[in-house]
């Protein structure tokens, strides 16, 4: 028979076995399943890198067709329009005619526009009330101050920016208090800067794209416009009275700009007609 204290030991020693054989059983789980918590993180960052590096090379791919072909996009701005296609010729008194093709495939609602009110007579006897050498010439308010006018609409519109139109010189332009304000009426103004090697090189260091200084250093223009102003037609023959018309000697307007021909500027009528080649 086993004494007292005998029991009391070999109890003390049975509940430290089984103390030990819980733990181990209890530590075996944990320790798989933080294993499978680890393989399971392991795929997601694998899923999720995939997906980044997918995402990367679409950005990528999206950079590379978005890239934007300046000279390219130059040179059909400035060509001829071909034989039947929609044009306009600006009689101007005294001056002579400056002819314009258009653009209707990204500013449909500023050549409709345009056409109208020209087909409507709304510009006959309107003058040029605005103009500025080595800018721009600008007309279309009945007014004469650059106030008035209005659309066909009876009311503002929006721009309509393309960024493979640009407001090189000759470019025919809708004028606006700003983009956003939907202030587009009757107004327009045709860009008239040659380009500079200052210029040129200030665009330069304002970081504008290589593409668009080397087009700008051939066909200039006023390139702080671009993407301000619906470019919606282009000169394709009258730059020279578009030149004349710009150099026309000038007084203050109301805000004392000096930007107000001395003698009127006056369009005698715009005939729409098509080009015959």
């Amino acid at each position: 028979m086993e004494s007292t204290g005998g029991k009391i030991a070999l109890g003390i020693i049975t509940i430290i076995i089984i103390a030990i054989i819980v733990v181990v059983i209890i530590m075996n789980p944990g320790e798989s399943k933080k294993e499978e918590e680890e393989k399971n993180s392991t795929n997601t960052t694998s899923e999720e890198t995939a997906e980044v590096t997918e995402s990367s090379n679409e950005t990528e791919n999206v950079t590379e067709t978005t890239e934007i072909d300046y000279m390219s996009n130059a040179e059909k701005q400035m060509a001829k329009p071909e034989k039947g296609e929609t044009i306009a010729v600006i009689h101007v008194a005294d001056f002579g005619d400056i002819t314009v093709k258009f653009f209707d495939d990204v500013a449909p609602k500023a050549v409709e526009n345009f056409t109208t009110h020209a087909k409507e007579g709304y510009y006959d006897g309107v003058t040029f009330h605005r103009v500025i050498d080595e800018f721009m010439i600008q007309g279309g308010d009945p007014e004469g101050t650059g106030a008035g006018g209005e659309s066909i609409w009876g009311e503002g519109f929006e721009e309509e920016l393309d960024d493979s139109i640009v407001p090189y010189r000759g470019s025919l332009c809708m004028a606006s208090s700003g983009v956003g304000t939907s202030s587009l009426g009757s107004q327009f103004f045709i860009t008239q800067a040659n380009p500079s090697e200052e210029m040129a090189q200030s665009l330069s260091l304002y970081g504008y794209d290589e593409g668009l200084i080397e087009a700008y250093k051939k066909y200039g223009g006023y390139m702080s416009l671009n993407g301000q102003y619906t470019v919606f037609g282009q000169v394709i023959d009258g730059m020279d009275v578009v030149d004349k018309i710009a150099k026309t000697p000038v007084e203050s307007n109301d805000m004392g700009e000096e930007s107000s021909p001395k003698d009127a500027v006056v369009i005698e009528s715009i005939d729409v007609t098509t080009y015959q080649g």
